[in-house]
């Protein structure tokens, strides 16, 4: 990733479908798009897409997109990394700060959580990124909706931007997400400073 203060004009791609097995509708800064898997077009390469969701390597950033999620932005706003200590998040719909990275090299959607002591995903999202999370240790949270089962593992790496953290604990539940809760066992890596609808973690030495 470059500096944020030379990063190119922003893009802004969304996933609005996807036809047949092999090609993507996509929305590339406003303009409709078709792409089949392997094409490029505007700066933004098709690298698979299964189960309706879409992943796209834009610049060094491989993103993973979901029909009806709001826009990944690459650049000017969403996620700028410099060099791979500072990860800066703009907050989404609702406040929320979301973030594409990655979970041992494979691409997912984040939601930061400070609420959350570890990084927590479903048990679906688990299986499509490979994790064998039934050999974790297993055990139980306490929810307002009751006890709920949980695994608890060690992420080998985890990536948000160009900043990667080795070595994250994780819990995986038997729970609808459509999103990876990032937790205090990623976020406690970092000095964390929040101005308004900017969120900056700078990686502890």
């Amino acid at each position: 990733m470059v500096c944020a203060a030379c990063a190119s004009p922003a893009q802004q791609v969304t996933l609005a479908g996807s036809l047949g097995q092999s090609k993507a509708l996509l929305l590339i800064d406003g303009q409709v798009q078709t792409l089949e898997v392997g094409a490029s077009a505007r700066g933004v390469t098709l690298r698979s897409l299964v189960d309706g969701q879409a992943e796209v390597l834009v610049g060094d950033q491989v993103l993973l997109l979901r029909p009806g999620v709001a826009p990944s932005r690459v650049g000017g706003s969403g996620v700028v990394a410099s060099a791979g200590t500072e990860i800066v998040l703009y907050a989404g719909p609702g406040g929320h700060f979301g973030a594409n990275g990655a979970i041992n090299g494979k691409p997912v959607q984040f939601m930061v959580d400070t609420g959350a002591t570890t990084v927590a995903l479903s048990q679906a999202e688990a299986n499509r990124i490979g994790l064998d999370w039934r050999r974790g240790r297993p055990g139980v949270s306490q929810t307002a909706g009751g006890p709920v089962p949980i695994y608890a593992i060690n992420l080998t790496s985890v990536r948000v931007g160009a900043v990667e953290v080795s070595n994250v604990a994780a819990v995986v539940l038997p729970a609808e997400m459509p999103v990876v809760l990032l937790g205090n066992s990623f976020l406690d890596r970092f000095a964390m400073r929040r101005d308004n609808d900017v969120m900056r973690l700078d990686k502890k030495p």
